[in-house]
C-alpha cells in the first residue's frame, strides 16, 4: 500500500508542476501573462529550426489536455488560475512559422494575450467545455488567430522569414 500511495503522490506533485509550469501559476497575479512569457523566451532561446519547434508545440499541445483535466481535479476547481499550461501551449502556437525578430515576438505576445482576453468566437465556447478541453481549447483558438493575423501581416507587408 505504501508503495502505491507514494506513486500517486508523485503524479500529483508532476501534475502540480507541470500543469502549473513549475510553479508560474501559483504567482499571486498574471500567472497567464508570465506563462505566455515563458513560452515567448522557450521560442527564443531553445530552437533554431521551425521542425523542432513545432515538435516541441505539438507534444506540448497533447500533454496540455490531460494535465489541465488532472489539474483542475486537484486545485479543486473550474479552470483553475494555477493552471497555467494553457497560456503556454498558445503562445507556443502564436509564434509557428514566424520570424525570430523582436517586432514579431512583441506583437505575437500582444496579440495572443488580447485574444485571450477577448474569448472571441469560438473561443468563447470552447471556454465553456469541460475539463483539458475548455481550459486549453479557449487558448489554442486565441494562438491560431493570432498566428493567423501575424502570418497575413507579413504576406501583405512582404516580409521574409
Amino acid at each position: 500500500m505504501g508503495k502505491q500511495k507514494t506513486y500517486k503522490n508523485f503524479l500529483k506533485v508532476t501534475v502540480m508542476l507541470l500543469s502549473t509550469l513549475f510553479g508560474i501559476g501559483y504567482l499571486p497575479i498574471l500567472g497567464g501573462t508570465f506563462a505566455s512569457l515563458a513560452g515567448v523566451f522557450t521560442f527564443i532561446l531553445f530552437f533554431k529550426s521551425n521542425l523542432s519547434f513545432f515538435l516541441f508545440t505539438l507534444i506540448t499541445i497533447f500533454i496540455s489536455f490531460p494535465l489541465s483535466s488532472w489539474g483542475e481535479r486537484i486545485f479543486e476547481k473550474k479552470d483553475a488560475k494555477e493552471i497555467v499550461i494553457d497560456d503556454f501551449s498558445g503562445m507556443l502556437i502564436s509564434l509557428l512559422f514566424l520570424p525570430k525578430k523582436g517586432p514579431f515576438i512583441f506583437l505575437a505576445f500582444l496579440l495572443f494575450r488580447l485574444f485571450d482576453f477577448l474569448k472571441i468566437y469560438p473561443a468563447n465556447k470552447l471556454e465553456k467545455l469541460k475539463g483539458g478541453l475548455g481550459i486549453v481549447g479557449d487558448d489554442l483558438c486565441a494562438g491560431i488567430y493570432t498566428n493567423i493575423f501575424l502570418h497575413v501581416f507579413k504576406f501583405i507587408l512582404k516580409i521574409s522569414s
